[in-house]
């Protein structure tokens, strides 16, 4: 693993303890760009990111202002108001990635109030995608270089309690798209909260069709669940499919391998009823890889309009996930 990814997992371990020394280590290790910290500002009411990036096509308009929000006061190096958007009482949040995990509201005040304030104005993170509403939803957000010296985009499951405060945060990017190896370790979390779950019976539904599907190998049955114009991402090896017909021949090439078909499981379900984000564990053709995510958008019909999957395929050897990116290619063409 790099000195980048060590030093993000290992202060992530510590912020229960660290507190302010978290920042002072990052900034000793050169995690962060040098240069005086200083926090991002609005001018005349303005969001501190880019404006008209977040797609809100499939989520409700009170779950889209709280995550303007959050990550406004997060691109503002705002951690109070960063925080104020957590349970105080009873929240996870955990880098499924990196295998790291803070279990309460202190440790998330613990480690990001010294954290935002090493940050320099150029340190940017906002959603471009939201998918669900104010009980859970799937999110799909960047952090830019400035937060962690490469870009961050990752697809995250949010869950909200009755009173709209964040109980459950997890996100998923993939080390390779960002140029970060990590690895798989003892002290890998092996309980994400699944239990926490607040979430629409459709996307419960659609998703659990739809992993089922995988599972078996079942490319028809896949594609029955799905609109005619449905997309299918894979966000680990940048793979874009359009139409039914595309997505069935590529699972019928591709589940036998992919780290969400057989063996997979959902383990937790997110979002409304025009979609969410489900999480899986892997199959054993994934090893080390332990989880995954989802996300599904549906249309007015209940089908899947839009599937997005990501991991970790730094995890997998170069071979490895060569033979995952070559599954996108179509058989050879035969003349008549």
């Amino acid at each position: 693993m790099n000195q980048q990814g060590l030093t993000r997992r290992t202060m992530l371990r510590n912020s229960a303890v660290a507190g302010a020394a978290a920042a002072a280590a990052f900034s000793a290790t050169g995690l962060f760009t040098a240069g005086t910290a200083r926090a991002a500002t609005t001018t005349g009411g303005t969001l501190p990111y880019p404006a008209g990036v977040t797609d809100t096509s499939h989520c409700t308009p009170e779950v889209a202002a709280i995550f303007r929000d959050v990550f406004s006061a997060k691109s503002r190096h705002d951690a109070a108001g960063f925080l104020s958007h957590f349970s105080t009482t009873n929240t996870v949040y955990i880098d499924a990635s990196l295998g790291v995990a803070m279990t309460s509201w202190q440790d998330l005040s613990t480690f990001f109030t010294p954290f935002f304030a090493t940050l320099p104005a150029a340190a940017l993170s906002y959603p471009l995608r939201i998918v669900g509403d104010t009980c859970s939803a799937a999110i799909e957000f960047m952090d830019t270089p400035e937060f962690f010296q490469q870009e961050i985009r990752a697809l995250s499951t949010v869950t909200f309690d009755r009173n709209r405060k964040i109980v459950r945060w997890v996100d998923f990017w993939d080390g390779r798209s960002s140029l970060k190896p990590n690895t798989i370790g003892s002290t890998y979390p092996s309980d994400f909260g699944d239990a926490k779950q607040n979430v629409s019976p459709a996307v419960v539904k659609a998703a659990q069709a739809l992993q089922a599907a995988f599972a078996a190998g079942n490319a028809a049955a896949a594609v029955s669940l799905m609109s005619d114009d449905v997309v299918h991402e894979d966000m680990a090896t940048h793979t874009r499919l359009r139409g039914k017909p595309q997505a069935q021949r590529y699972y019928a090439r591709a589940l036998g391998k992919l780290p969400y078909g057989p063996g997979a499981a959902v383990v937790h379900v997110a979002g409304g009823g025009q979609g969410g984000g489900y999480e899986w564990s892997a199959g054993s053709v994934a090893a080390p890889l332990r989880r995954g995510h989802t996300c599904i958008e549906l249309d007015q019909n209940g089908k899947i309009s839009r599937l997005s999957a990501i991991y970790d395929a730094s995890l997998f050897s170069e071979a490895a996930y060569q033979s995952l990116v070559g599954l996108a290619a179509e058989a050879p063409l035969t003349t008549a």
